[in-house]
């Protein structure tokens, strides 16, 4: 399995130039023949995040009717990694289809090809986050040391979900039931991930153990902690380790389905 990895590592590294082309250009079609440009790609989870903001903190009054900081600012910081693991999980998990003509044509790398949507919806992520920084500011939300953890988040965060999406896209490719299975599963972890809620409340103990395995909560509630609540990451250990377990747990499964499935993969296109 350790010859797959560094075969993996070596073809981005091979094809890093290939990749940082289509990856721009992958952003570019997203926008192509809009009078505003690359200005939709932003415009679509800013509309998500301010509907859901206004059915729960004025419709449902989640936030309480006096609360500072706004329970806006608290919803934020779990949503903007919300919309790049969304991506991750749903088109992500199948791209491969999406890039069909470099599997069969040109016999790109396959890690390579998660790689590619990986990084052009990770360029977006880091505009959303420069929103974010600014709607805190804004907001007169102190930019303190705490910040320092974002970047190293947002790197983790990259890594798990190309590693999520190597792994998925391969199996995907010869089976179009799992390919619906993780895109039905998408909308329930949304709700059931605590990026609405806070998880700290609940009074249930073994659901609270289930979701510090879950990279979705971890991410999210990492972000708003740094954000937000102001706390540094080793102040949840529990939550640490969860997701250091599962980290490992899906490198070595991803490694495993590489090995054994990705030249039967090219060969399906």
């Amino acid at each position: 399995m350790f010859e797959a990895l560094k075969t993996i590592l070596k073809d981005n590294w091979k094809w890093r130039k290939q990749i940082r082309r289509l990856a721009i250009f992958e952003l570019i079609k997203q926008s192509r023949g809009a009078v505003l440009g690359w200005v939709w790609i932003i415009i679509k989870p800013t509309l998500y995040v301010l509907i859901l903001w206004f059915a729960l903190d004025i419709g449902l009054r989640a936030g309480g009717t006096d609360s500072y900081p706004p329970y806006f600012l608290w919803l934020l910081s779990g949503m903007i990694p919300w919309f790049y693991m969304r991506d991750m999980l749903g088109k992500g998990s199948d791209i491969l289809h999406h890039f069909s003509f470099l599997v069969g044509k040109i016999r790109f790398p396959l890690s390579g090809i998660s790689t590619i949507f990986s990084l052009s919806s990770f360029v977006v992520h880091i505009v959303m986050m420069l929103i974010v920084f600014i709607i805190y500011i804004l907001f007169k939300m102190p930019i303190d040391l705490y910040i320092l953890q974002i970047p190293v988040f947002m790197l983790f965060m990259f890594v798990f979900f190309n590693m999520f999406s190597i792994l998925t896209s391969q199996i995907s490719a010869i089976s179009k039931d799992f390919s619906l299975l993780l895109k039905s599963l998408v909308t329930p972890l949304f709700w059931l991930s605590g990026i609405i809620f806070n998880i700290d409340k609940l009074d249930i103990v073994w659901i609270k153990t289930v979701l510090l395995f879950n990279p979705v909560t971890f991410f999210a509630y990492s972000y708003r902690n740094a954000l937000f609540n102001k706390s540094w990451f080793w102040e949840n250990m529990s939550s640490l380790g969860g997701f250091a377990l599962v980290f490992f747990v899906t490198l070595i499964v991803m490694l495993f389905v590489y090995k054994h499935l990705h030249k039967e993969v090219s060969d399906a296109f």
